[in-house]
């Protein structure tokens, strides 16, 4: 399954489908905006092999310059994409797809701080699966009770997403 229809928060079980869907949407990005990006990287939960999570692909594109984000927009919307700006989350061009949304793009310059935390977080719990069953616990328990507010969703898990980053970065 994939698609959380606006208003909603709701986690299925991972599936092997969203790392085909990633590829499929990858190529599709990299054929119309081939000479912008340094990398594009799946990330967010549904990059995490057998973690449930809401069905939205996350990518992350990296770009040399930020300003480049600018020029990719209207290739990326005819490939259904909206864009929503640079200010809805900090430093970096935020893109989503369908409703209900099956995709999102977080476009940043290389080296960025929250491309690094993201991909950290990822790789942490693609090699750590104590981690990653206390993180689905937690996502399983904050989806019941945040059944309509992403934004609060989001918000209660940074507790634990900071104290991972806090062992990455200080062993």
């Amino acid at each position: 399954m994939l698609g959380l229809p606006r208003g909603e928060v709701f986690l299925v079980s991972w599936t092997s489908e969203w790392e085909k869907e990633f590829l499929l949407e990858k190529r599709r990005i990299q054929t119309k905006i081939e000479s912008y990006p340094v990398k594009i990287h799946h990330i967010g939960s549904t990059a995490v092999k057998y973690l449930s999570s809401k069905p939205i692909i996350d990518i992350a594109i990296e770009i040399e310059q930020f300003r480049d984000g600018e020029k990719c927009i209207s290739a990326l919307e005819s490939l259904g994409y909206t864009y929503h700006g640079t200010n809805i989350l900090p430093d970096r061009h935020y893109f989503t797809k369908g409703e209900p949304r099956t995709h999102q793009i977080h476009m940043y310059q290389t080296g960025n701080e929250h491309l690094i935390d993201q991909l950290d977080f990822r790789d942490y719990l693609r090699n750590n699966s104590q981690a990653k069953n206390e993180y689905e616990t937690l996502k399983i328990e904050l989806s019941k009770i945040n059944k309509t507010n992403k934004h609060k969703y989001a918000e209660e898990k940074t507790a634990f997403v900071q104290s991972i980053l806090r062992k990455i970065n200080h062993p």
